[in-house]
């Protein structure tokens, strides 16, 4: 609790120093003419502008489409990196398949927050396998929201950290188009070409996005390690006349995409690390992902009356998936890659076979197909209703029924090194790894309401959720599924989220908001498992004085049942099976402020900065011995694996109406991969690091702008983890050149 009191301290500084600022004068959170207008939301938002984020009764981020073109970023680790509050780890570089953590929730594959395209859930399957391998490709969203703390009940499963929202190309007020292509070193590419138009009663828009690159990776013997991504969407709306009595619109969306990456598990000892970090393996060089993305989407919305009005949609979702890579050596007996990887001199005949120089035994090495087919569909409606003149009222009530379900379908194939080449010596027959069907039925709905008295807006809010997750285990003798050994276990979940969230605006220039709520997130398909709860409070302050603005935010998580995953991604056995870690605090501190230094002194330049910090501290206080996950053998005061304590960003520019030059740079702080207290042991630590990217921008024209941005400015070589085996490089200098034609 001291971080809130700190925060609580804060807070009476800013009241007493700045609640009796004038408030008509030209600084204020928002312009008045925002302050008075009614955002009118085209789309699944959550948010819909930065009016809205920074008016919210809990945290808040909206990062707009001009925001993302500063640096054009097709990563989403680097575009989330300016928001407070998030903590990430990286994997392969190029941010295909993140790990996201909102408030020191659990990041491993993002799997503890809700991510959604458009309002509706993304990950493959949200309920019975959160962890998302599918991504959605960032390069080609309109817009990201970032919503955490209590009014996040809104959107669910998980309610402790919060909820991320990619706004797809949306479809333009009239006829408008962009292309724009890119080119860089290690080969990469990108490609998008956007065409959109609307009409009376019609509007469509369409949009094409390919990214690829040869890798930065050196392979053993050669090889691309980079991958290629292609991306198809289009969207088409009817709607009735504008100023119908009743509006009505009907929206259509169809998403397709695929993937090839040539993406390994595999990683190096610290030893070859230090000597060499871009270095791959000749092990992992069949290693491959193969994946294709399909999203259909229909909504449908209708305004009753000014005060009334309905939006439905339903989803679909279809993700395919094998990741065919190096799982195991034997050489008389089976040794996970992770395990030779952390101790290469327990098993150094182990780690010279990964080298490949020398011949080996028939069926050395296992190269796993862990192919995958996730569904994931549904329908939920929002409907919203307001009234009040002198205390402005809103309800929002919104129902969603929703399934999904994870097919495994895996086999292991033997190789061995021959003239120091993969061959293959045994053919594994399908279904004989895992031959399992994971699914989920879930219904829920939530209640918000919320009331303007005068200065202060409240917000309580109801969420309930059941749930039925089920898996049938055919068994991996019965690749058929005959059922003849069929084996089916199910959970059931039925839980009451309640939550409150408060506002108060003292003037135009400061504001103080908080709130407390309770967070959820779904159990495993083992019977009698708990779901994970805690009691979530926050307390902040937004502020605007002489150009400054910003917010300062203390957050306090109490969990009461912690639970921890099995998966493959962060050293385990890929079950899936989750754990009680028992009772864990988070606590922290966000702090955001953006300032332009020649406020009021130019207004052909701008100079602007913006500053974010966030401070988190976790701590289990309970011991248990998690096995082979990355939690490892507990101990009461030990901290939580992969969450940096301290993290820095700024992002510092100069802007005027023929060119745009940004630097952003990134403080790391050191975290460990195992749990632990004190100073962390040199195996189990990733070291702190500082990354700095650049951009610049000249726009020849309304139409055409010429870019060149620069990742990892000055190439610093750094470890990002230690998962899913061995240590893992992040991106090396990267530069691009791009030219974009907009109309």
């Amino acid at each position: 609790m001291k971080i809130l009191s700190f925060t609580a301290t804060t807070l009476l500084f800013y009241i007493t120093g700045l609640a009796q600022t004038n408030p008509q004068q030209k600084d204020s959170i928002m312009p008045q003419t925002e302050l008075l207008k009614e955002v009118v939301v085209t789309g699944n938002v959550i948010l819909g502008s930065k009016f809205e984020a920074l008016n919210k009764t809990g945290s808040a981020t909206y990062i707009t489409n001009e925001d993302l073109k500063k640096f054009s970023y097709t990563n989403i680790n680097r575009v989330l990196q300016t928001v407070p509050g998030i903590n990430i780890y990286e994997e392969d570089g190029f941010g295909l398949r993140p790990n996201i953590s909102l408030r020191g929730t659990s990041p491993e594959r993002s799997a503890k927050i809700n991510l959604m395209e458009d309002g509706v859930l993304i990950a493959p399957a949200p309920y019975s396998a959160p962890a998302a391998y599918y991504f959605p490709t960032i390069g080609r969203m309109d817009a990201i929201e970032v919503l955490k703390g209590s009014s996040q009940i809104q959107y669910g499963p998980n309610t402790t950290g919060g909820a991320i929202n990619m706004i797809s190309s949306r479809i333009p007020e009239k006829f408008s188009g962009k292309a724009s292509i890119a080119a860089g070193n290690y080969d990469s590419r990108n490609t998008q070409l956007v065409l959109g138009n609307s009409f009376k009663n019609f509007g469509f828009v369409t949009d094409y996005f390919n990214y690829s690159s040869d890798g930065f990776k050196d392979l053993d013997g050669g090889g691309n390690t980079g991958f290629d991504k292609t991306d198809y969407m289009a969207k088409f709306r009817v709607n009735t006349d504008l100023d119908a009595k009743i509006y009505q619109s009907l929206l259509f969306k169809i998403q397709y995409s695929e993937e090839e990456a040539n993406e390994t598990y595999l990683g190096l000892t610290d030893a070859d690390f230090e000597e060499s970090p871009f270095r791959r393996y000749r092990a992992s060089s069949e290693d491959v992902m193969n994946a294709k993305h399909q999203q259909y989407q229909l909504t449908h919305f209708i305004r009753l009356s000014p005060s009334l009005d309905i939006r439905t949609t339903g989803y679909l979702n279809r993700f395919k998936r094998n990741w065919y890579k190096l799982d195991d050596v034997n050489l008389g007996e089976r040794v996970s890659i992770n395990n030779i990887l952390s101790s290469p001199e327990n098993f150094p005949s182990e780690y010279q076979t990964l080298m490949g120089n020398e011949d080996t035994q028939m069926d050395a090495l296992g190269i796993k197909a862990n192919n995958r087919i996730y569904t994931s569909n549904g329908i939920q409606s929002i409907a919203t209703l307001k009234w009040g003149n002198q205390w402005v009222q809103r309800l929002e009530a919104g129902i969603r029924y929703h399934e999904d379900d994870e097919d495994r379908f895996q086999w292991v194939d033997r190789y061995a090194f021959e003239n120091q080449e993969l061959i293959q010596t045994t053919v594994g027959e399908k279904g004989t790894d895992a031959n399992r069907i994971s699914s989920a039925k879930a219904l829920a709905a939530h209640l918000l309401y919320t009331v303007k008295i005068e200065n202060l807006t409240l917000t309580p809010g109801l969420r309930y959720e059941n749930i039925t997750l089920t898996r049938m285990d055919y068994g991996t003798d019965d690749p058929l599924r005959t059922g003849q050994n069929l084996s089916i276990r199910e959970n059931e979940v039925d839980v009451w989220i309640p939550g409150i969230g408060a506002n108060y605006r003292f003037s135009n220039n400061i504001s103080i908001f908080g709130g407390v709520h309770k967070g959820f997130s779904p159990p495993s398909n083992t019977p009698g498992q708990n779901p994970e709860e805690s009691i979530n409070y926050e307390l902040g302050s937004r502020f605007s004085l002489k150009g400054f603005t910003g917010e300062v935010v203390g957050f306090y998580n109490d969990y009461q049942n912690l639970l921890g995953s099995d998966l493959a991604a962060t050293g385990g056995t890929g079950s899936l099976d989750q754990f009680n870690a028992g009772e864990v605090r988070v606590s922290g501190i966000e702090f955001l402020l953006n300032y332009n230094l020649l406020y009021n002194k130019s207004e052909k330049f701008k100079l602007p900065l913006s500053i974010s910090y966030t401070l988190t501290d976790t701590e289990f206080l309970t011991s248990f011995d998690s096995n082979e996950d990355i939690y490892g053998v507990v101990t009461k005061g030990d901290e939580i694996p992969y969450i940096a304590k301290n993290q820095l960003n700024a992002t510092f520019g100069l802007e005027h109406k023929k060119f745009e030059v940004n630097l952003n740079s990134r403080y790391t702080g050191a975290f460990r991969t195992r749990a632990g207290s004190g100073s962390i042991p040199e195996n189990f630590k990733v070291d702190s690091n500082f990354i700095v990217d650049l951009s610049a921008s000249y726009f020849l024209n309304k139409n055409f702008t010429l870019s060149t941005n620069i990742i990892n400015l000055f190439n610093t070589k750094y470890a990002v983890s230690r998962v899913p085996a061995g240590l893992r490089p992040g991106h090396p200098f990267g530069i691009n050149f791009s030219v974009a034609y907009g109309f």
